[in-house]
Order: structure tokens, then sequence, then C-alpha cells
């Protein structure tokens, strides 16, 4: 089992336990365990092999002995016996934006609730409002995020779907006559969500590995087979699409099945009208998917932009930026440590900085106001900042940059004074609180910061969570505006339930000539291996590695901010 297939049960009884009010040291305990594991940078099944379980931090011998389990027996009898005790669709009622499992139970107590279409036609009813701390603005958000829920469907964030694909991708790579597997559709093209993972496989045979690929564990039915095309259910509640063709037909199957559909019928168009024969059922002499576009005279076009939004016209104009890549980032500027609500140290951060070829890393921790998230009081912050620089003073070739993550207050004050902002190396201001302002509240608030001289970035701008939580109510256009006359930069934010800037406000920024920051707000080690997918957005907001600033040296970047 993966460790956030572990974690996952943890959350869960945490979850079911709280929902039955059971004792609060043990939701807490299951809570931290979930926690630890889903930011476990090692295989947790390792771990257990090794016999050092009790040694991971935080991990005590009652939750040791759960992880074995767990690990031994595919489940955990507790979370099973509670699962068994109550209805499944509370679970999702507990997960709704804004309720949890203390007011599941009162729901489920008052109103004899046991889904999300039952709780969606009481909220319509006006039943929910009369229940204690509710209100007809709760029933509002109920309907209104049930909505939501129900018309993301079965999609999955791309974070989720590429370590998916890549274990069933291995797992076809060790066939018999398997030559190659490669993902294609939305995950291919890096679309925050997809509805399926695709896989295309050259191979000369179809028949034995459809029929192989029908064994691997996740596989619960076979949907749809034909001669070479095969779909699956999986346990992960996501279909599996398999296309088998020949090696020499692979190029063109693996285009034509990237997308995205108006992308492709635009290219098949181009080549019907100039004469040019391209049909992947065919094997033809198309080496690589840069050949289909030269053979148009055009730039090759890098799957992140085919989505037919003028990629293609700029491309035969030869208009298509160089995009930024992994490799050219240089520093992660949005980093939690254990001094808040990080995993792991300081000295751990920067060390596996170091392992990934940066060259400087921003400690950015919360800001005091944030008391849940551990937010450093003003001395701790001060004590933080002397232990970077004194940290500094050892380092050769890397820079550890003092910072914050400051919250932007619900009246538009932030949550530190600005005589110690002034002398911090790197300043982040977000929204943590007060989700549900008005849009003119809320944009006020966060022109606020943008217009604070000490403040370098926003992070996280709307404060949306993918398929959980739309993003506040926002004026976005002046808000853009704002950043671009302040030279405020901009977070893409990469953790994968976030991507906070969107690709589309991502561009017109960029129209507008701001600046990014591409990070990870990891809270632990394993999460700092996300920047894969704020570059994603990036790139397919068609930026270079020009607009984003930790592209730039430690020197450049310090300058840079010192402009502000």
């Amino acid at each position: 089992m993966r460790n956030i297939e572990v974690a996952r049960i943890f959350y869960e009884l945490a979850d079911l336990l709280e929902f039955k009010g059971e004792a609060i040291f043990k939701i807490r305990a299951y809570r931290n365990a979930a926690r630890i594991l889903a930011g476990l940078d090692r295989p947790v099944e390792t771990v257990r092999q090794e016999g050092a379980l009790t040694k991971i931090p935080g991990i005590g011998r009652n939750i040791a002995a759960k992880i074995n389990e767990i690990l031994l027996t595919g489940s955990l009898k507790k979370h099973e016996d509670l699962l068994r005790e109550i209805p499944p669709g509370l679970l999702e009622i507990m997960s709704l934006p804004g309720i949890g499992p203390k007011r599941a139970g009162m729901i489920h107590k008052e109103l004899g609730i046991t889904s999300l279409e039952e709780l969606a036609g009481a909220a319509r009813n006006g039943q929910v409002r009369h229940l204690p701390g509710m209100g007809a603005k709760t029933e509002n958000d109920i309907i209104r995020n049930i909505k939501m829920r129900q018309d993301s469907g079965a999609s999955i964030l791309l974070g989720t779907a590429r370590e998916l694909a890549e274990e069933f991708s291995g797992y076809l790579k060790l066939l018999p006559g398997v030559v190659r597997v490669e993902a294609g559709g939305g995950l291919r093209r890096r679309q925050e969500t997809v509805t399926g993972i695709e896989l295309v496989v050259a191979a000369a045979d179809p028949g034995p590995v459809m029929e192989a690929a029908a064994g691997h564990p996740a596989v619960k039915e076979t949907i749809k087979e034909c001669s070479d095309r095969v779909v699956f259910d999986t346990k992960w509640g996501v279909a599996v699409h398999v296309e088998v063709v020949p090696e020499k037909s692979f190029v063109a199957a693996w285009f034509r099945n990237t997308g995205s559909r108006a992308h492709y019928n635009r290219i098949c168009h181009l080549m019907s009208e100039r004469g040019i024969t391209f049909d992947p059922a065919v094997p033809g002499s198309f080496g690589e998917e840069r050949n289909i576009y030269a053979a148009l005279g055009m730039q090759f076009i890098p799957p992140e932009l085919r989505e037919d939004r003028g990629e293609v016209d700029a491309a035969l104009e030869g208009r298509i930026p160089g995009l930024v890549e992994l490799k050219d980032i240089k520093g992660d500027l949005h980093l939690h440590t254990g001094w808040s609500d990080g995993l792991n140290s300081m000295e751990q951060v920067v060390a596996r900085a170091r392992e990934k070829g940066y060259r400087y890393v921003a400690v950015t921790d919360h800001s005091r106001s944030l008391k849940i998230a551990g937010g450093l009081s003003l001395d701790r912050l001060r004590e933080q900042h002397r232990k970077i620089r004194s940290l500094n003073e050892g380092l050769e070739d890397f820079y550890i940059l003092t910072g914050i993550e400051v919250d932007i207050l619900p009246k538009g004050d932030l949550d530190c004074p600005d005589e110690i902002l002034k002398e911090t190396d790197l300043v982040i201001a977000s929204v943590h609180s007060a989700f549900k302002q008005d849009r003119e509240t809320m944009t006020a608030r966060i022109l606020s910061a943008i217009e604070n001289k000490n403040v370098h970035i926003i992070g996280h701008l709307t404060g949306r969570l993918i398929n959980h939580r739309k993003g506040y109510a926002l004026d976005v256009e002046r808000v853009l505006d704002a950043a671009a006359s302040c030279g405020t930069i901009l977070e893409i934010n990469s953790s994968p339930d976030r991507l906070d800037l969107n690709e589309l406000n991502a561009r017109r920024a960029k129209e507008k000539g701001i600046k990014f920051s591409v990070s990870t707000d990891a809270h632990s080690l394993k999460g700092m291996d996300d920047l894969i997918y704020g570059v994603s957005v990036a790139r397919r907001a068609w930026l270079s590695p020009g607009d984003v600033v930790n592209t730039m040296s430690a020197g450049e970047l310090l300058r840079f901010l010192g402009k502000k």
C-alpha cells in the first residue's frame, strides 16, 4: 500500500471517532499519524520491514501496531467496524467545507440525514437553518458545495493521476513484448484534474498486454474492450484506458491520444489542406512528435499548450515562447518547517533542497494569528531569523532567506508589524480566514497587502481548493492591475489541491507584466516534490523562465526583492 492509502485510513478513522464524540486526544493522535504518513518521504512498507516504525517522529507503539495491521492485512479492524456502523454517505457529508464530523453528527441526529442528496434536499427545504450554529447562509453554502462536488464527478487531482499512471505504467513495462508506455490525454497536457488515465502502449500483439493489464491489483472490472483498446474500472475510483499499437504507429497514436480534440483536429485539418497523409492507424514515418509539426513548417507545440487557445497560429508564426522547465527553478520560496506546522526541521529542509540542486530556499512559517498552524509569535520569529543567519554563515553556495507567510487579516492589516517585515528577506502575504467576505471587502483586503511595500508575494491568491472549495469572491482584474502597478509578485502554489493561480489567471497576469514565484508551500520533505505541478501550471500559462523570479540566482533574487 502507498503511504497516502495508509494515511487515508487514519484520516477517516479520526473523522469517524469525532462523529461519535470520542476523546479528543485519540482523534488528534490519528490525525497527526495521517499527516506524518502523508508527508513521509520513504515508503512506509520499507520502514516496517526495517522494524523502524516507532523511529518515525510522532509515531508511538499503538499507532505503529495499527500501521503494521494495515500493511499486513490491507485494512484496520477498528476502521472497518466504524464504517459498518456509520452510513457511508455521512463521510461525504463530513468532508463538505464548513461541516466536518461534529456538524455532520448533529445533522444526522436532528434530521436523520445519511447522504449528500438528503442533505441537499433538506437545505433546499429550509430545514438546516434552524439547527444550532447554522442559518440561511449555511444552507446556501451546503447547496453550492454539494453541486460543486457533483459537477466534479469522478475527476481526480493531477498529482494523484500522475502517481497512479506511473504505478500502472510501471506494471505494463514489465510485460513481455512491451516496448514503450506513455501517458496521454489530459494527464500529459497537465490539466489540473482528469477524469481518466489514458495510456498508450507499443507492443506487437495487443491481446496478451490487455489480458495481463486486467490482472493489475487495482483493477476492479473491465468496462469496455475491443481489439486494441480496453477500459478498466479501478479501486482508485477512476477509469484507466489502455491502447496498444505497433511500435511504428506509436508516435502518431500518442499524439492523437494526447489531444486536446480541438488541437488535434486543427493539426489534421492543416495536414489535409497541404496533402500530408496522417493516420495513426497506419504505420508512418513520424519518428517523433516534432516531425509532425515540422511537416507543417511550424514550431513544436509542447503538450501543455495543446488546448486550441491560439497555440497553432502562434506556432505557425514562430511565436511559441521557450517555456519554463523544472530544471530552471533555483529555489523554493514557500516552505514550512517544524517551527510552525511543518513536519521537518529547518536543517532537514535545507538538506533536501540541496539534494534537489537548489541554490536557496525561503523559510516562510506562519505568522502568530494562525494558532491552529503553530503560528510564530514575534519573539519566536526573531529567534528563527537569528538561527537562519547563523546557519547561513556555515553554508557555502547556498542561502536561506529569512521569511514569513503573514496573514492578511479580515480588515486588510497584516499579522506582523512593518518594522519586522522590512527586515525580512521575503514576505508572503496570504488569506487564511474569513473566506466568505463579500467581493468588495475581500478585494480591498488583498489590495491592501499588495500595496504594502514590505510584501513581496501574494500567496495562493484565490484560496481555492480544487474539487473542495471555490475561490473567494474577488475582483481578480483589479488585483492583477494593482500587482502590476506595485511590482508585487504573484505565487503559483504547486500544491496539487491548490494550483493557485490557475493557468488562465496566470496567463492574464503575464500579459500585464507581473512576475511569479512557483513554489510548493510544502509542509514536509515529500511535499517539496510537488514543484512539478506548479511548473505545469506555469507552462500552461505560457510562462518563460524570465517570468519566474525563482529562476534567478540568489544574488539577483535578493536585489530584485529589494526593489519593492
